[in-house]
């Protein structure tokens, strides 16, 4: 069977779709989902996803993510290689959870990212789990309606913004999702497992001239490196140094941590640069970036440098 087709570029919004083997549960108990979603926001801090909708259902999930350095494959393998990691030691069990590879679809935003996101919150409806989405707990639609309070790593403001006056309409967004179109649904449903691509025309063929058209012989297509115009690892560098003048143990992790995810380089270059091997880079970066995970001020300080440098 041919491998899905992988599209990815800065600023990318994706559907991504990912279900148990053989259809089996992924989430057994309450701590299981509630760990799921410390990943997801460990993906924003560490790999800087933006995170817009989320559904969890039994035996898959369903994500409305935003990929601003176009790196979905590495979120992607974050969320789903720790969640494994932590189902197997905590259920005593071995081999893979999820089967294959996570599905993804490119979306364009204009056209498409308000029905996506009714499809997402509307699925324990449609798989009869809820008879309303708005009472379904393990979903992102309450903190949307202001039910509950959204957690940091969500962004519901974009969308809402998409469907009101630019000020977060949350009422014609929940008349909006709770309207009983099926036709939307079932229309998506087919757009879904037909195409790796959703939108208007123009964005369809936008995408094939920048991105397919770039394709090698790689078994996936690695376009954000084509696309994207990262910074040097001397910029980065320079705008550690910047930010971090005195701890310069501190600051040469960061940087080694930001050339690692961010700069495009590969492990070689960045050790050669710093003079370290590449399991050094690899392992500082990792460690670097639990301390990222833990230390909020310090996070705060990486996500100002990611936006100075247009990361």
């Amino acid at each position: 069977m041919a491998r899905p087709l992988r599209i990815e570029f800065p600023g990318a919004f994706h559907h991504v779709m990912s279900r148990g083997n053989e259809k089996q549960d992924i989430y057994r108990t309450r701590q299981d989902r509630v760990k799921f979603l410390d990943y997801l926001e460990s993906a924003t801090v560490r790999y800087a996803a933006v995170i817009h909708c989320y559904c969890l259902m039994d035996n898959h999930y369903h994500l409305l993510i935003e990929t601003p350095s176009g790196n979905l494959a590495q979120i992607m393998r974050h969320i789903n290689g720790a969640y494994t990691s932590y189902f197997n030691t905590r259920h005593c069990r071995a081999g893979h959870l999820f089967q294959g590879r996570y599905r993804s679809v490119l979306v364009d935003v204009d056209a498409y990212c308000l029905a996506l996101s009714r499809y997402i919150h509307r699925n324990p409806v449609r798989a009869e789990f809820s008879g309303s989405p708005a009472d379904y707990e393990w979903s992102s639609y309450q903190a949307y309606l202001g039910g509950k309070v959204a957690p940091q790593w969500l962004q519901t403001g974009f969308l809402l913004a998409l469907i009101g006056d630019g000020h977060g309409d949350r009422k014609s967004y929940r008349e909006y999702v709770e309207s009983d179109d099926v036709i939307s649904d079932e229309q998506y449903d087919n757009i879904l497992n037909s195409r790796a691509i959703i939108g208007r025309k123009t964005f369809i063929e936008e995408v094939r001239r920048d991105c397919l058209a770039t394709r090698t012989n790689s078994r996936d297509l690695p376009a954000a490196r084509e696309l994207m115009r990262r910074p040097k690892i001397q910029q980065i560098f320079e705008a550690v140094a910047c930010e971090i003048s005195v701890d310069h143990r501190l600051a040469k992790k960061m940087t080694i941590y930001l050339c690692h995810h961010f700069s495009g380089c590969t492990l070689k270059e960045i050790g050669t640069y710093f003079g370290v091997g590449e399991s050094a880079v690899s392992e500082n970066s990792n460690r670097f970036a639990m301390i990222l995970y833990q230390d909020q001020r310090l996070a705060e300080t990486v996500a100002g440098l990611l936006a100075e440098l247009k990361m």
